[in-house]
């Protein structure tokens, strides 16, 4: 067990050079600026908006959408250029107040920008700053731009924490997390504690939810409908893969090393795969993309977030329950500590594995639908999880599903919480090195049990 938590320290410093070198998965972090674009209550859609940065670099060209809508990613915190092409408005709206915004995003920011549609873009009075006063609440689509609200003047912002307590709303986006990661790293425990295999295509079954559910969006299903399909499909898709391809591996035998680099292909043509189908950029659901917050007490949080928790919290509790009290439960945890003896206890051992690859990819599906929710979804979704996955599951002890859920969620806290003292673009390496700094006092893991060596 030793040897292998420092192979897997190794593997996830190399990945975490990659990741941390990448622009693209850079653009993970969670800041973005988007808005609704529209007039006489009426959406405006097709108008181009082009996001810069402070240097004048290309961030991003969109145009909204059907409901006017409209977002573009952006690296990271500083400061942005927001520009509205008047061209491309429609006959239907006469102009605008102003075509350029400044604006600054915050860490784990998504800021709102909206553009006054209605005044003519030569003519009439510029609004000030001071024309403007921020919403209550978080963040806020506002009343329709162009009317007599003060809300919704041209360069309006609203900051994701309303005035609240700044390190108490991190501590939910961090407890947020923590769940969700927690949901998609209990397949990925169970399956290495029953088999050995350290999946690196795991993440990739995140994705294959998340893609899953997006496809039946974008086909006319509501998300709800689609999410719950989303997670029955890669169900299906776990229970296909063991039986087509895995337990056929298993059976030859095939040594865990080699095991593990096929994950690695696996994970490579998924990936690409996932790139082929819906394309290098993020794409959002239809439903429960923005919300309005509800204020609870000194925080502010929207209620589909509440509800993801919820769900994530009930399933967490139900899969602890079923691997006490239940049968296949207890077949799953003998399995995990001895194999061979399981077998010879009358044990089906091929039947919990497939189980648990079942089960574990229904619910990787799951959180990575909840990803897509809260971040949108894009090819490489998979390889930014992957890595914070490696690190809940090492971090509460490898094989151990009480361990995935408590490593997840020191995690989740870790990295939210850490943006009130460090820049967002060391979360994830300070991670690791807490990561590090636990395996020396505890090599086993926070939940993981010392194992005689030699």
């Amino acid at each position: 067990m030793q040897k292998l938590t420092r192979c897997l320290g190794a593997l996830l410093a190399v990945l975490a050079a990659v990741l941390l070198a990448s622009p693209a998965v850079a653009q993970g972090s969670g800041e973005t600026i988007h808005g609704t674009l529209e007039f006489q209550d009426a959406p405006v859609a097709g108008v181009t908006i082009t996001v810069t940065s402070a240097e004048g670099d290309e961030i991003g060209v969109v145009q909204t959408a059907a409901d006017g809508t409209w977002e573009v990613p952006v690296p990271g915190p500083g400061d942005y250029t927001v520009v509205l092409d008047a061209a491309t408005l429609p006959s239907t709206a006469p102009g605008i107040a102003r075509d350029t915004v400044e604006t600054n995003v915050a860490p784990q920011q998504r800021k709102v920008v909206l553009f006054r549609v209605g005044a003519p873009e030569d003519g009439g009075e510029q609004p000030s700053p001071s024309e403007s006063e921020p919403s209550e609440g978080g963040e806020d689509e506002g009343e329709a731009p162009g009317g007599d609200n003060a809300e919704a003047e041209a360069g309006e912002d609203v900051t994701a924490t309303g005035g609240n307590n700044e390190l108490l709303q991190l501590f939910i986006s961090g407890l947020r997390f923590g769940l969700i990661l927690g949901l998609a790293g209990l397949g990925l425990s169970l399956v290495f504690g029953t088999t050995g295999l350290t999946n690196f295509a795991h993440g990739e079954l995140i994705v294959f939810g998340a893609v899953a559910a997006l496809l039946l969006n974008q086909a006319g299903m509501p998300v709800l409908m689609a999410a719950l399909l989303a997670t029955v499909l890669s169900g299906v898709f776990g229970w296909g893969q063991d039986r087509g391809f895995w337990r056929p591996l298993r059976k030859k035998p095939t040594g865990l090393i080699a095991l593990m680099i096929i994950s690695i292909g696996v994970s490579l043509f998924l990936r690409y795969l996932t790139q082929f189908i819906i394309g290098g950029g993020r794409e959002t659901y239809d439903q429960y993309t923005y919300q309005d917050p509800v204020e609870i007490g000194p925080v502010s949080i929207t209620p589909r977030d509440l509800i993801i928790m919820g769900i994530c919290a009930v399933l967490l509790a139900a899969v602890a329950l079923a691997l006490t009290r239940t049968r296949m439960g207890k077949a799953t945890r003998a399995v995990a500590d001895n194999p061979a003896l399981a077998a010879a206890s009358g044990i089906n051992v091929d039947r919990v594995i497939t189980v648990v690859w079942t089960v574990g990819t229904a619910l990787a599906g799951l959180s990575g639908v909840f990803f897509g929710m809260i971040q949108g979804v894009d090819y490489l979704m998979g390889m930014r999880i992957l890595l914070l996955v490696f690190a809940a599951t090492v971090l509460g002890g490898l094989g151990t599903a009480w361990g995935a859920m408590v490593g997840a969620l020191v995690v989740g806290l870790f990295i939210e919480m850490s943006a009130y003292v460090v820049p967002s673009e060391l979360k994830t390496a300070g991670v690791l090195v807490v990561l590090i700094l636990i395996l020396l006092v505890r090599p086993q893991g926070i939940l993981g049990r010392r194992e005689r060596v030699g």
